[in-house]
């Protein structure tokens, strides 16, 4: 039995759902437009202000999709009235951030910039040269991009230094001491 999956989702004011017959969902809300197709195996219904899904039978792989399909409608609803929004911070002597239009420049310690193009639906702002901010209406697109942005330095566990998540903990690793045997 799947506790998430039988949860209902409220529809909040402003925004609105449409369930096609082939089991695609459009949301629509102040933000933007999310579609999505989902399995035939999950049915979904809207009524008095609220999502259902339910499952066409007890197999482990339509349980396993229930809670999921339940999960993606939630976070498509979250999106187009919320949005989702992921912080990068960057540590390190000369390490640093800037915005140039629609492309990301970043300086990382490599003999050359790294430039990032944002792609379309992505926002992203630079506060300070050590903090990136990436939001958008799309969770998984937000990640995506988060995560290719920390893939360019990821964080070393000697010094600390590089790209991470806002409120990541680096375990750090002891260097080596001078004096060993002495």
């Amino acid at each position: 039995m799947s506790r998430i999956g039988n949860k209902t989702i409220t529809i909040p004011e402003g925004c609105e759902i449409n369930v096609s017959d082939k089991n695609e969902v459009t949301v629509k809300g102040p933000k933007g437009t999310l579609t999505r197709q989902f399995s035939g195996l999950v049915s979904i219904e809207i009524e008095d202000g609220s999502v259902k899904c339910a499952r066409a039978n007890e197999e482990k792989h339509t349980k396993q999709l229930h809670g999921t399909t339940r999960a993606l409608i939630n976070n498509m609803i979250v999106g187009v009235t919320q949005g989702f929004s992921k912080t990068l911070e960057i540590e390190g002597i000369g390490y640093k951030a800037a915005l140039n239009g629609k492309t990301l420049v970043l300086t990382l310690g490599y003999s050359h910039d790294i430039n990032y193009e944002i792609e379309e639906g992505i926002t992203c702002e630079v506060p300070n040269p050590a903090t990136i901010v990436i939001s958008g209406i799309d969770k998984q697109r937000v990640g995506e991009v988060s995560s290719v942005i920390r893939g360019f330095r990821k964080p070393e566990p000697y010094k600390g230094k590089g790209i991470r998540y806002k409120g990541e903990v680096i375990r750090r690793k002891e260097g080596k001491t001078a004096a060993a045997g002495a």
